[in-house]
């Protein structure tokens, strides 16, 4: 009797360099520590390396405790998204916001803004700068494992007056009562690379003053659902929910 067999393909890991001169790329220090003591590369195998403009196939040439160099092979074709979103999230506390980062990260958010809005916790926006390293270190690894081929940008806090001055054309705001479905606002015409941007609003929801200054801007009001969703929920979800619906434009 024959056997079944399953063939389990295993899609090459992504890194990011931060340049590439003459056919070769490094990478030093902290990440190439994790890499040949961790990861356990190596000479000679082959992986995938991003500038943050372009993917090439590379093969490893060094890798010594502080430096593993790479040898361009080829130029990689790379996915472009499906949509340009970009985030606005309302400063929560950092453990809850830096999950936030890692998972927009990895369904494709192209730019993340924390915000500081009327009931976000005082002083977060000033120890925020602090962090701004270690959030685009998340992002960073994040990337790669989810095999991006560029980084999303990474903003110190705003104010929500300068936020809601984005134009981007389409603008949504999640809010938590008295708006629409999101699934019966989005457009019908859209294309693959629109600008999206989410407003997420703080623990304790908007503030009246707030949803008059953002009626005003004119981003328009969309709604989950009917549970009460915390700003990192909200968030992820309906970036989900984006992906899927500029994905089906293709």
């Amino acid at each position: 009797m024959a056997v079944a067999r399953t063939v389990v393909f295993m899609a090459r890991r992504r890194f990011f360099v931060d340049a590439i001169q003459r056919g070769y790329a490094q990478i030093t220090g902290h990440d190439a520590h994790h890499l040949t003591r961790v990861l356990r590369v190596e000479p000679g195998q082959k992986f995938e390396i991003s500038d943050n403009l372009n993917v090439y196939l590379a093969e490893v040439e060094t890798a010594r405790k502080d430096l593993v160099r790479f040898q361009i092979l080829e130029k990689i074709e790379a996915a472009e998204p499906v949509a340009h979103t970009v985030l606005f999230a309302a400063l929560i506390k950092f453990e809850r916001f830096e999950w936030l980062l890692e998972k927009a990260t990895e369904l494709g958010v192209e730019e993340v803004t924390p915000v500081q809005t009327e009931r976000s916790e005082k002083g977060l926006e000033h120890a925020a700068q602090k962090r701004l390293l270690r959030w685009k270190r998340i992002a960073r690894e994040a990337s790669e494992q989810s095999r991006r081929a560029r980084l999303p940008s990474i903003a110190l806090p705003i104010e929500l007056a300068d936020a809601l001055r984005t134009g981007t054309g389409h603008r949504y705001l999640l809010e938590e009562a008295g708006a629409m479905p999101i699934l019966g606002v989005l457009p019908e015409a859209r294309q693959p690379g629109d600008r999206v941007a989410l407003l997420a609003g703080p623990e304790g929801g908007w503030t009246d003053r707030e949803r008059v200054a953002i009626q005003a801007a004119g981003w328009a009001p969309v709604s989950l659902g009917q549970r009460i969703l915390r700003t990192e929920t909200a968030a992820i979800a309906a970036l989900a929910i984006l992906n899927a619906w500029w994905g089906a434009a293709r």
